[in-house]
């Protein structure tokens, strides 16, 4: 739940605070210190003229996976449609995904006042970017019938009930399992694990020398940590409580940190993922068995491996917890330090938060048609399925049952991030004790919003 409050209390950028400080908090020296040359490491990154940038890592690219190409195709035609029917234009600037999930171009292109224009933003990095100054509101473009069709989709992109971002997406988390190595092992539906312990048993039987038991993101990151926040919660356990408070030192978030240790610990889970982490690749080669993955997947297996048989389950419970799962998903946002904050927003709400059919249209062909997600809207997502978009079994098993039990993904700065990351790789991987680190990250988390400045936490 968000905290509102006045907004005199939470500016763009805290008193006795730089722009420069929130967004390369996480960076390092080398961030702190980058110049606007770092800017020109991809073939694309300036803009011709005064057209606006649209930084993404979609598009335009070629790939031999047919999904990539239909997902950059959207955003070409995306950009391309704006350009014919707008003064105002926009380049797209295609940066390989790696480089923008987990690289120092991004916020440090914002640090030097370089930034985009337009770009994408996950509610992970939702708080540096607001924190610094740089997120622009976009309530002023949008109709009020417009916001109430997100919902809840938007209480993680907004901010004393102004708007800063509109989600394109939402992609809840599963496991998923290769068919043919499940019916080898001679199991069945009725198979299908409810609790920890029943995926171990069967993650271990399922593993060979060739073949991973049971996947769990290994490399550290947002995109880990995203992963790892549902086993937590599965148990009453969470970061922060509802009034702010650290509350990360608890039995649950011990017994998350655990479960994936043990997984590791016992061989059942593998410290580096298969294939360089291509999950298809991984899947058809018979290297991995399950692996936790989400919805965005699907449309890889659909474009890339037809013929694969897999299946998906929701994410099973530890003794005595709830169900629960992640709901991931970026957004489109508009630089309000930009050539035309104003264009940027209108663009932004053009796209995906207006009235009209179009912007309905244009997300219910993302969510099913170029990707496979829920729409973050109920208008495209009423829409999506009245057109057979959730009608095969997995994406109707992801709408119907896997997705209504989802949290959104938390919009924690880089250093809570990074305390949380560092007990899951300590732990995971390093042979760490599991409250030393879970302490560890306690005081941390402590130290740091004992001073914090900026929107809330929660």
């Amino acid at each position: 739940m968000l905290q509102h409050g006045n907004e005199a209390e939470h500016p763009a950028t805290p008193p006795g605070a730089s722009r420069r400080r929130f967004l390369t908090a996480a960076a390092g020296a080398g961030a702190a210190a980058a110049s606007p040359a770092l800017l020109t490491g991809c073939g694309t990154a300036r803009a011709k003229g005064g057209n606006l940038q649209f930084w993404n890592f979609y598009g335009p690219q070629r790939s031999p996976d047919p999904a990539v190409n239909a997902q950059s195709k959207w955003f070409v035609d995306l950009v391309d449609r704006w350009n014919a029917t707008h003064r105002t234009q926009i380049d797209l600037v295609y940066l390989p995904q790696p480089t923008y999930l987990n690289g120092f171009k991004l916020p440090s292109a914002f640090a030097t006042g370089e930034g985009p224009d337009i770009f994408l933003c996950s509610p992970g990095d939702f708080l540096r970017y607001y924190n610094g100054g740089v997120l622009q509101d976009l309530t002023p473009h949008m109709e009020k019938a417009a916001v109430d069709d997100f919902g809840s989709a938007l209480d993680s992109r907004t901010v004393d009930g102004k708007v800063h971002a509109l989600p394109m997406e939402i992609e809840p988390l599963a496991m998923f399992y290769a068919e043919d190595l499940w019916e080898k092992a001679g199991l069945s539906e009725a198979d299908i694990p409810a609790t920890w312990d029943q995926m171990l048993d069967i993650g271990d039987k399922l593993r060979s020398r060739t073949t991973a038991g049971l996947v769990f993101e290994t490399g550290p990151g947002y995109y880990q940590n995203f992963t790892w926040y549902p086993w937590m919660w599965q148990g009453g356990g969470d970061v922060l409580d509802a009034d702010g408070n650290v509350a990360f030192d608890s039995r649950a978030t011990r017994q998350a940190l655990s479960f994936w240790q043990d997984a590791v610990r016992h061989g059942i889970t593998p410290r580096t993922l298969p294939a360089a982490g291509d999950v298809i690749s991984a899947f058809k080669a018979g290297n991995v068995a399950l692996w936790q993955q989400g919805i965005w997947q699907v449309s890889s297996f659909k474009a890339y491996a037809p013929e694969f048989r897999y299946g998906v389950f929701k994410l099973p419970v530890p003794a005595g917890g709830e169900y629960v799962t992640t709901l991931g998903g970026w957004s489109f946002c508009a630089n309000a330090q930009g050539r035309d904050p104003e264009a940027a927003a209108e663009f932004c709400v053009w796209a995906l938060g207006s009235m009209e059919d179009d912007s309905v249209d244009r997300m219910v062909d993302w969510c099913t048609g170029a990707k496979s997600d829920v729409a973050p809207r109920t208008t495209a997502l009423e829409r999506g399925a009245a057109r057979g978009g959730y009608d095969s079994a997995v994406m109707k098993q992801f709408k119907d049952d896997i997705f209504p039990g989802g949290r959104a993904e938390p919009r924690y700065p880089p250093v809570v991030y990074k305390a949380i990351s560092d007990a899951i790789q300590g732990t995971m991987l390093a042979g760490q004790g599991v409250d030393g680190a879970a302490e560890r990250a306690t005081r941390s988390i402590e130290a740091y919003t004992k001073s914090y400045e900026g929107a809330s936490l929660i």
